[in-house]
């Protein structure tokens, strides 16, 4: 047989399409021509693949006139990944091995020139995508692993090209790979028992969690904010296996291997120097950035006004959508990015204003120039609003407090299972119909709501989230409808809107 078809994933994005790799010997003058839209690095797999077969005491058809496909070819391919597909593709073609082996399989991998497998980045989209189209996956041992977290596909794995042959021959058959069983990593999350006093702002965390609200903390230094935001992981319920995946998918892209910590959330915090493409991803070739790897987590941002204006502002439109999409030239990307937001900053340029001590310097307009570095748009997609101060301490002091990270989780845990119960998503996910659903007020609550909106001087999109907020509170209390209390304290949690 001189055609032979074998199939292969691309990596897009965190997309794996379907790629056909087409090898067909002809007589004429001895030639390899590789055509589909290959860039730099699968140009030169012909050379590896040469070595590889070589190397492995297996015959390279020097002699034929080589023409190999990958398509469809309007598909941008990149890397090593195809070298596996491409090398059994020209040993069916050549007869050295049975013409029908591959009918049912997936291949990826790179070539060492000796014939080893290399491992690929962004298996596991491509392991999922393999599984919907009911196929085996042929890889490299070192990805096995990663593409097992898939349940239900067939993997096969080997070291060596030659190990691949013998199974698809019949002489020596692989086993399919088997993982062991997945243990829940037991690694210490930080506990909401170390942050002493700040009651005001624990609740806040609390009720942040609960409805997946976007949080931000100002204060003086050392109030603990950054403690605070670092709890917030350890008081998230774990992650669902959907959900793992979806993280895990992200994370092979990005070339960080198998997902690591489950099934614990992702929790991310950039440094604010961070540029655009490092935060919501981008480059030449888009790769996924700050935000879509804490889909499903936590984003931090520390010292928020510190980051750049420009930077920020690319943060709204995923802070509604859940998902960031990237346009070039050759191609348009999406890549999730539902991620709860928690930042901090200082409630001035020297960071003391309201101190005490009275330390502060800082005239009104340079407090306002500092502000203004924060949008009324970014800062209305931000549910809460919290100022911290100083509180007196005692080092004699050295008890847990109130509530631990367990109880706080349990907390939490309850107050999503009523809301996924109830709209089958998180209050902070609500749309404008669901919520005039979910939200329903007393029309007293509701006249009494509006007068104090008004007041404060609160956006249309600054109410609805303070909506969403005081739903969250109701459920925190088990409460079927929205009172008057949840409403106050919910307004309670806009200080940064309200007029001056």
């Amino acid at each position: 047989m001189s055609l032979a078809i074998v199939h292969s994933r691309a990596k897009l994005g965190i997309q794996a399409p379907n790629v056909t790799v087409e090898v067909h010997l002809a007589n004429g003058m001895p030639s390899l021509t590789l055509v589909g839209l290959p860039e730099t690095a699968v140009r030169e797999s012909k050379d590896r693949v040469r070595s590889a077969l070589q190397n492995a005491q297996l015959e390279f058809p020097s002699l034929k006139r080589i023409t190999i496909n990958l398509a469809p070819a309007d598909l941008p391919k990149e890397g090593g990944r195809f070298d596996l597909a491409i090398a059994l593709g020209l040993l069916v073609a050549s007869g050295q091995l049975p013409a029908d082996c591959l009918n049912n399989c997936e291949c990826l991998g790179e070539l060492a020139l000796s014939g080893e497998l290399r491992p690929v980045q962004g298996v596991l989209p491509a392991a999922l995508a393999c599984r919907e189209a009911g196929r085996s996956l042929l890889l490299p041992s070192a990805n096995a692993a990663e593409a097992a977290m898939v349940q239900g596909i067939e993997i096969i794995a080997a070291d060596h090209l030659l190990a691949l042959c013998e199974h698809l021959r019949g002489d020596q058959l692989i086993e399919p790979f088997i993982s062991a069983p997945r243990r829940h990593d037991q690694q210490e999350q930080p506990d909401l028992a170390d942050v002493q006093g700040q009651a005001q702002a624990k609740r806040a965390l609390i009720v942040a969690a609960s409805g997946a609200h976007n949080l931000l903390l100002f204060g003086p230094p050392g109030t603990g904010k950054t403690l605070l935001a670092s709890r917030l992981p350890g008081i998230l319920p774990p992650m669902t296996e959907a959900e793992a995946l979806e993280v895990a998918a992200v994370q092979s892209v990005c070339g960080h291997g198998p997902l690591q910590g489950w099934p614990l959330r992702p929790f991310r915090a950039p440094h604010h120097g961070a540029s655009a493409a490092a935060l919501v991803g981008g480059g030449s070739q888009p790769r996924p950035g700050e935000i879509s790897q804490a889909h499903q987590g936590v984003l931090f941002l520390d010292e928020l006004p510190e980051f750049d204006r420009k930077v920020l502002e690319m943060l709204r439109e995923p802070m509604e959508s859940g998902v960031i999409h990237i346009a070039r030239a050759r191609e348009q990307l999406s890549f999730p990015a539902r991620f709860q937001l928690i930042a901090a900053m200082n409630p001035c340029p020297c960071g003391y204003q309201g101190d005490p001590s009275g330390r502060c310097r800082c005239s009104t307009e340079q407090i306002q120039r500092y502000r203004s570095k924060l949008s009324g748009p970014l800062l209305d997609r931000i549910d809460l609003h919290l100022g911290m101060h100083n509180e007196r301490f005692s080092l004699a002091d050295t008890g847990r407090s109130k509530p631990d990270s367990a109880e706080a989780a349990d907390q939490v845990s309850a107050a999503r299972q009523r809301q996924w119960a109830r709209q089958g998503c998180l209050n902070a996910h609500l749309g404008l119909t669901a919520m005039r659903d979910v939200c329903v007020l007393e029309q007293a609550d509701a006249s009494w709501m509006e007068v104090a909106i008004e007041r404060l001087g609160l956006s249309r999109r600054a109410s609805h989230r303070a909506l969403k907020v005081a739903r969250t509170l109701a459920d925190l209390e088990g409460a079927e409808r929205i009172g008057r209390a949840h409403l106050a304290e919910a307004l309670q949690y806009r200080q940064l809107d309200r007029k001056h």
